[in-house]
């Protein structure tokens, strides 16, 4: 795929899984709180498209690191290779059609060092909804040889996302509610991060989960502080909402954002580490 874009489109997609080496398929339909998306996936997906579950194979224990810290990147490296992908082969991920999973997972590879890999916009949904075909059952990839070479996107500890938030612009993908204290359904403390600027993932896609023109997200994004060649950086309750902000960013031509991968979920753990409600 030579589309500079992280974005591919039903279309797009449906003609490389015709073509001789077409490319590697990822479902990673996922909700908070379960239950996982593999059921979904037995009944029906993309032809080819192998299953990753996002709490079980994509990130580490729950814990002192947040609710979806990074997984080691040997066991990562293990899931990887286990679904079929291949180090210069490009790779196309797609969930349900919300894209917070999808994100989370193109952001992963791209963080492991894979230099090619889009998220479907629309996701299953988007898919089904053009009358494209689908498959029941599991899909037993060959395996891949996928090295996991991370740090290749920038990361967040709890000091950097601090430190973004002062000197240049720390968004928070979370709802207003949880941003303003006023309720949290997920984690035990209520806030955010002081400086933190509130900017509801939601905002950034239509109704569809499809991604806003780039227009569009270049003035949500504006219109919260967000300068070119600015710092900018995203977090959420757990890194993974966040990340369709960092992909949003991406697709807006921002350069370099960087994904708080513990969030709100980490920042907490610590009691010493201010909490904002206003």
């Amino acid at each position: 795929m030579d589309n500079e874009s992280p974005l591919i489109d039903v279309s797009a997609l449906a003609e490389l899984l015709t073509a001789p080496a077409p490319p590697s398929v990822l479902d990673v339909r996922w909700r908070l709180g379960g239950p996982p998306g593999r059921r979904d996936y037995l009944i029906g997906h993309i032809p080819g498209a192998v299953f990753l579950d996002l709490d079980d194979q994509l990130s580490g224990p729950p814990g002192a690191g947040g609710r979806h810290p990074l997984p080691e990147p040997d066991r990562l490296q293990r899931e990887l290779r286990a679904a079929g992908v291949r180090q210069e082969h490009p790779v196309v991920v797609y969930d349900t059609g919300a894209g917070d999973a999808a994100a989370r997972l193109w952001w992963t590879l791209r963080w492991a060092g894979h230099p090619d890999v889009r998220v479907l916009d629309g996701g299953y949904a988007a898919w089904t909804a053009a009358g494209r075909s689908v498959e029941p059952g599991e899909v037993s990839a060959a395996p891949g040889d996928f090295t996991v070479a991370p740090g290749k996107l920038p990361v967040l500890d709890a000091a950097g996302a601090a430190d973004v938030a002062r000197r240049g612009v720390l968004l928070d993908a979370r709802v207003e509610p949880r941003y303003r204290g006023e309720t949290e359904p997920v984690d035990r403390v209520a806030g955010h991060i002081p400086g933190a600027v509130n900017l509801p993932a939601a905002r950034l896609s239509a109704p569809d989960g499809r991604l806003l023109p780039v227009a569009d997200l270049r003035a949500q994004f504006t219109e919260a502080g967000v300068l070119p060649g600015g710092t900018v950086g995203a977090y959420c309750g757990s890194g993974v909402t966040a990340a369709r902000t960092v992909l949003a960013l991406t697709v807006a031509g921002i350069t370099d954002p960087a994904l708080y991968v513990g969030s709100w979920s980490e920042w907490i753990t610590d009691p010493d580490r201010p909490v904002a409600t206003s």
